[in-house]
């Protein structure tokens, strides 16, 4: 047996404290070499060292990796693993935008109703336009981890791609700390579900397909455009 595998006896806590002591393995070298989550081996050598790892580094960086980096480990948990909303305290206030997309697929029928405006409950994709508008400024009741957010704008715009496929973009933008991904997502998302809701009782066959986030802008990570 490697003198670095994990010993019978041992806890995962020990291995880890024992490839920093003995092996002078670095936190990022531990969490690749024992497949850990980045943050939980953080949290454990810097509490075995007494906090000199982070007093060492000066800030919440280690082996060029940041806390809150998805390269070093996910953001949405902290150094013992724990689930956790992250604190945004400290950044800055700038410009955010992020557009999402997704098809409703229904039959040729089901389309031609929605585009002449002939299904019963009424105008489809005008009420979809507000369910997904409502849900972007619900996101952070929705989803258990995202930040409620002061939103300053939010759009929902439908593509008729002729024979059977709605295609739903949603936009949303923030001046604040934090990205705005999930809201344009679950717009998008209501919005289509609200298309389904409203035609169900002509075509329960219909599908919401390929949600995506299509760009993001704005914030530490910069631009982001899904290649189409």
């Amino acid at each position: 047996m490697s003198t670095r595998e994990r010993r019978p006896d041992e806890s995962r806590s020990g291995w880890f404290r024992r490839l920093y002591d003995e092996h002078k393995m670095t936190v990022g070298q531990i969490a690749k070499f024992t497949n850990s989550n980045y943050s939980f081996v953080y949290g454990v050598i810097d509490r075995h060292t007494n906090g000199e790892l982070r007093r060492k580094e000066g800030s919440s960086k280690s082996d060029g990796m940041e806390m809150n980096d998805p390269a070093g480990g996910f953001t949405h948990f902290d150094r013992e693993g724990r689930a956790r909303m992250v604190d945004v305290s400290e950044k800055q206030d700038t410009f955010r935008e992020a557009v999402a997309r997704c098809e409703v697929v229904m039959r040729p029928e089901t389309f031609r109703l929605i585009e002449t405006g002939g299904v019963g409950k009424g105008d489809v994709l005008g009420v979809a336009r507000l369910g997904g508008i409502m849900a972007a400024k619900r996101t952070g009741y929705l989803i258990p981890l995202a930040h409620p957010l002061n939103l300053t704008g939010v759009s929902v715009d439908f593509h008729l791609n002729p024979p059977q496929t709605v295609e739903v973009e949603a936009r949303v933008h923030i001046v604040g700390k934090t990205g705005v991904e999930m809201e344009a997502l679950t717009a998008a998302a209501v919005a289509a579900l609200t298309v389904y809701d409203m035609c169900k009782a002509v075509d329960r066959g219909m599908t919401i397909q390929n949600l995506r986030l299509i760009s993001k802008s704005g914030g530490k990570s910069g631009e982001y455009r899904r290649p189409e």
